[in-house]
């Protein structure tokens, strides 16, 4: 492992939670150093000691710093956000992309309304405006719920006496995925 040393007299970090004496092959001690504590505990409370172990024991030895490294980024996102994890985080990102793409696009639409107003000689400048605002066509924004937005369509729906509540098979055959954007 890179940048690791030979340890001293202390214990590693794993082995100071779990109140054990640390021997000299630790499996933990090369990843989770005597001062990181509550990064071990994070990774512990988790996925837990015995399972952290196993998966160290079956990943190739270069891989292991990576491996513990996404260990404790998956424990720390799981314990922000227990229902969605890390995958809360990626979809935020996903939608924050898509809303920044959208703002591109009207951008170089804008862009190049502007260019074309420059080459070609304008009689008004109310004209030009009414050009660039009723030209736009960009795709539909997709649309996004926050997990209030989609209690609260979903408790408005369920409880409305127009439709019968929605069962099981109806509410997953409704979902439509967050697509990946590349």
């Amino acid at each position: 492992m890179k940048g690791y040393e030979p340890r001293s007299s202390s214990s590693c970090a794993a082995c100071k939670f779990l109140k054990r004496r640390c021997i000299p092959n630790c499996i933990f001690a090369p990843y989770f150093r005597s001062d990181e504590c509550k990064k071990f505990a994070k990774v512990h409370k988790v996925f837990g000691a015995s399972n952290v172990s196993k998966i160290l024991i079956e990943v190739p030895e270069e891989q292991r710093e990576d491996t513990v490294n996404s260990l404790a980024y998956e424990a720390e996102a799981r314990l922000r956000d227990p229902i969605y994890g890390c995958i809360g985080a990626i979809a935020l990102l996903q939608r924050k992309m898509v809303e920044l793409q959208h703002d591109l696009a009207i951008a170089k639409d804008r862009l190049a309304r502007y260019a074309a107003a420059a080459t070609t000689p304008s009689t008004t400048t109310t004209t030009t405006t009414n050009t660039f605002n009723s030209h736009v066509s960009l795709p539909p924004f997709p649309e996004f719920f926050s997990c209030t937005d989609f209690n609260d369509n979903f408790f408005h729906n369920s409880s409305s006496s127009q439709s019968p509540p929605l069962t099981r098979h109806e509410m997953v055959d409704d979902f439509i995925p967050i697509p990946y954007i590349l």
